[in-house]
This record gives structure tokens, C-alpha cells and sequence, in this order.
């Protein structure tokens, strides 16, 4: 059984672990940098100790410390949240080889969906629908011209390693192609070290869907629903939500069905998110896979009543998952802001500093995730992300009007905030009568008309 887990991240995530590990009676030990020595998830856990100075190599992504670390302190495993390195296959070897235990898929199955051109090469070989485009990775800029005349522009050519928007470039015709080739490849290797791109029909105005998949060691797989994360910013997902009434439930259930046959075909083992596009059509196509438990994973839990970070210390403990697909019951709706430390008036600017003072709303089917506090200093270092407002209710329109309310009760005083953006989001006409899309804030959400 584990019985002790090392949590190797921060913020929100790190707490959000431990509240779960102190529920189920294990141990946790918490690991902070030297600028994360006043974080809230140091004080929960039952040890902490400093991983190492500010800079992130040194500290949230130093793997021989954090190894050194769980050894010393006899941790039986490591959970490693979502970002840093929860989807660092050489993380997970090291992990294998020590005898550690990874909260987390297999190594070769990370290794797998990491690669975005693999992944889609293995959902074209296991009959999964994805968007026209190539097979794997482009050779050269002259094979990109070659297939972005055979597909039609526009395309999008996107690292092959990647993720967040890096490597990636919309080419709209063939003038542009060398040039995007050389940017998105160069962009590409600073960011992640490989330079490989691959290529895609760019679907104009998509739906992002994902749907929540679990599989454990005895051949069960299973999905926990979709959401839909089509409000975002620069490919950044600003809310998200359980699905509404843009698909129907015969396309809901196709949905799920193709989520579970990714899980079955790779044997995918623990929490994972098979992600999707939606044209205007209504055809669904996959896009990637990650590896990891999701920021917006609380949305899943709300409309569930599962506790995905219990079920995925369970599976890593290699229990069977403890209920069956009809099981599973989907209630009401869920929407999830997330509450950044910037200001939407300065170009989403970062505003770390003191929160002066700060109110979290409550009441019946709210919940807020943090990691900050009245004196916290928020350091310029990291994701401007300090917490995550989820409401539930019976159906969206309640729900968004609970949402109204949780959000009117938010006082965060000392630095900038987005409440006030997420305020004006919600309340947007395409956003209340289920219309936006990905790009939907770029080209129509101004803040400054606004």
C-alpha cells in the first residue's frame, strides 16, 4: 500500500493533493523553491523541505534532487500534479528505476502521447478520426508546401513535442509557408529541444472537447464525461464547463466511445485526456492526449461526486477502478474561472505581489481552489494562475448564475486581478447562448471596447 507520497509541485494542485492524502491516511511530504518558502501547500503537508533556488531546473524540475528527496524520506510515491514534470518520460524512468512509484501512466505510454505526431499516427493505425494533415513529422519546409497545396489553406503546422500555443503557426497561403516553417521550427526547439513539426487542415472557429479517461492494470477503461474548453486566449484555456447542449447525446456518446476505444487501444493506465476539435459540422476529430490530471479536472469531480486524485492514487496503488461505466451518473453542470493574478486592461499583464486581503465566496456547489492567502506574496516566477472557481447547479443557466454570484463575492485587494474579465465573459451573449469558440476572444471579446 503507499503509504507516503511526495508531491513534486505547488500552487493549487500541490494543495489540492495533499487534502486527498490526508482524507485517504497518507503521509505527504511537500518540496517549495526558496521564492515558495511562504506556500500554503508546505504548511498542509506533514514534511516539507526546500528543493533547491528559484530557478525552475534547479528546484521543480531538478529530477535527481526530487529522486534524492523521495528515497531519503522513504516515500513510496510521487505525484507530480499537472505541468513541471508530469509528463517527463525521463522522470518516470528515473522513478522506475529507484522503485519509486509515479502517480502517472507508463513511461512508454507518455513517451507515446508526448510525440503529437506519433500519437497521430497511432490514432490513424487504431482508426481514430483526426484532422487531414500529415502522417507524422515533416520532412522539410519543401514537404510542407506539398502537402499544404494537396490538404487547402489554411494549415496549421505545430511542434511535434509541443503544447500551449509554442512551435505553432497558422499559414493561410503558400507565400507564407518557408517563413512559419522556419519560425515554428526554431520556436519549437527553444521551447521543448526538438525541432519536428507536423501538419493540419486548420478547422476555422472549432469547439475544444475533451473527455476524461481512466484505465487501471486489469484491463478496465472508462470515461468521466466531457468539457468543453473553448474559451481561450493565445491557446490558453481561460474557463471551462461540462458539456452543454452543443452536441446531442448520440454525439456526446460517440464522443465517449471514441475517448475509451484511445485508452483501450494504447492500454492507457491512470487519469488521462483525450482532446478533441469540433468543426462546424459537427465533426469531431482528435488532436492530442495528455498524460496528466487536468487544471480544469474539479469540473469532472462537481458533476461526478469522484475524487480523480483518489482514484488516481488508487489505480497507481494497483486497485482495480471500483465501479463500472454504467456506474457512473452525470449530474447537473459545472463551470470552472480561473482567477490569475493579471490585469485584461495591460495585455493580460502578470501582477505578482501582497494580496492584501482576500474573500472566498461560499455556499452550496462552490468551491475554490488555492493556494494563497491574506500576506501571501505572489512571485513573478511562475503561471500567474492563483485559484480556480467551480460552481455547480442543476442545470447551465443556474449554474451561471451561481457563478455571477461566487464571482461578485471574490475580493482579492493588493494586486490585479481578471474577476472582473471573467465577470464580463460570462455574462457575454455568445457565452450564455452557447455559441463561442476558440478564438472567439481574440476576434470578438475586445476588453478595451468593452
Amino acid at each position: 500500500m503507499i503509504k507516503k507520497i511526495l508531491i513534486a509541485n505547488r500552487g493549487d494542485i500541490a494543495v489540492r493533493i495533499i487534502r486527498t492524502c490526508k482524507e485517504l491516511d497518507i503521509q505527504t511530504v511537500a518540496i517549495y523553491s526558496d521564492v515558495d518558502k511562504e506556500c500554503f501547500h508546505r504548511y498542509l503537508a506533514d514534511e516539507s523541505i526546500c528543493i533547491g533556488p528559484n530557478n525552475i531546473s534547479k528546484s521543480y524540475n531538478n529530477i535527481d534532487n526530487i529522486i534524492y528527496l523521495a528515497l531519503k524520506l522513504e516515500c513510496d510515491a510521487i505525484h507530480p500534479g499537472f505541468g513541471f514534470l508530469s509528463e517527463n518520460a525521463e522522470f518516470a524512468k528515473k522513478c522506475e528505476d529507484n522503485g519509486i512509484i509515479l502517480i502517472g501512466p507508463k513511461m512508454e505510454q507518455m513517451i507515446l502521447m508526448g510525440d503529437k505526431s506519433r500519437a497521430r499516427e497511432t490514432m490513424i493505425e487504431l482508426n481514430i478520426p483526426v484532422v487531414p494533415g500529415s502522417k507524422g513529422v515533416l520532412k522539410n519546409k519543401e514537404e510542407a508546401l506539398l502537402l499544404a497545396t494537396e490538404i487547402g489553406y489554411p494549415v496549421i503546422i505545430k511542434a511535434s513535442n509541443g503544447g500551449g500555443g509554442k512551435g505553432m503557426r497558422i499559414i493561410t497561403c503558400e507565400d507564407e509557408v518557408f517563413s512559419s516553417f522556419d519560425i515554428a521550427s526554431s520556436e519549437a526547439f527553444s521551447a521543448f529541444g526538438s525541432n519536428e513539426l507536423y501538419m493540419e487542415k486548420f478547422i476555422e472557429n472549432p469547439r475544444h472537447i475533451e473527455v476524461q479517461v481512466f484505465g487501471d492494470n486489469f484491463g478496465n477503461a472508462i470515461h468521466l464525461g466531457g468539457r468543453d474548453c473553448s474559451m481561450q486566449r493565445r491557446n490558453q484555456k481561460v474557463l471551462e464547463e461540462s458539456l452543454g447542449s452543443y452536441l446531442n447525446e448520440e454525439e456526446k456518446n460517440y464522443l465517449y466511445k471514441t475517448a475509451v476505444d484511445v485508452v483501450k487501444g494504447i492500454g492507457y493506465l491512470g487519469a488521462g485526456t483525450i482532446e478533441f476539435i469540433v468543426d462546424a459540422n459537427k465533426n469531431i476529430y482528435f488532436i492530442e492526449m495528455n498524460t496528466r490530471i487536468q487544471v480544469e479536472h474539479p469540473v469532472t469531480e462537481m458533476i461526478t461526486g469522484i475524487d480523480l486524485i483518489k482514484l488516481q492514487i488508487s489505480i497507481a496503488d494497483k486497485k482495480p477502478i471500483p465501479f463500472n461505466q454504467e456506474e457512473i451518473v452525470f449530474r447537473g453542470h459545472a463551470i470552472e474561472c480561473r482567477i490569475n493574478a493579471e490585469n485584461p486592461y495591460n495585455d493580460f499583464r502578470p501582477c505578482p505581489g501582497k494580496i492584501t486581503s482576500i474573500n472566498i465566496p461560499g455556499g452550496f456547489g462552490v468551491r475554490f481552489d488555492t493556494f494563497v492567502y491574506a500576506g501571501y506574496t505572489i512571485p513573478p516566477i511562475y503561471d500567474s494562475m492563483i485559484g480556480k472557481l467551480i460552481c455547480w447547479d442543476e442545470d447551465r443557466n443556474q449554474c451561471i448564475k451561481k457563478i455571477n454570484r461566487a464571482l461578485e463575492e471574490i475580493i482579492i485587494e493588493g494586486i490585479d486581478t481578471n474577476i472582473e474579465f471573467q465577470k464580463l465573459l460570462i455574462n457575454s451573449e455568445a457565452f450564455l447562448n452557447d455559441r463561442h469558440y476558440t478564438k472567439f476572444i481574440e476576434n470578438e471579446f475586445i476588453v478595451e471596447d468593452i
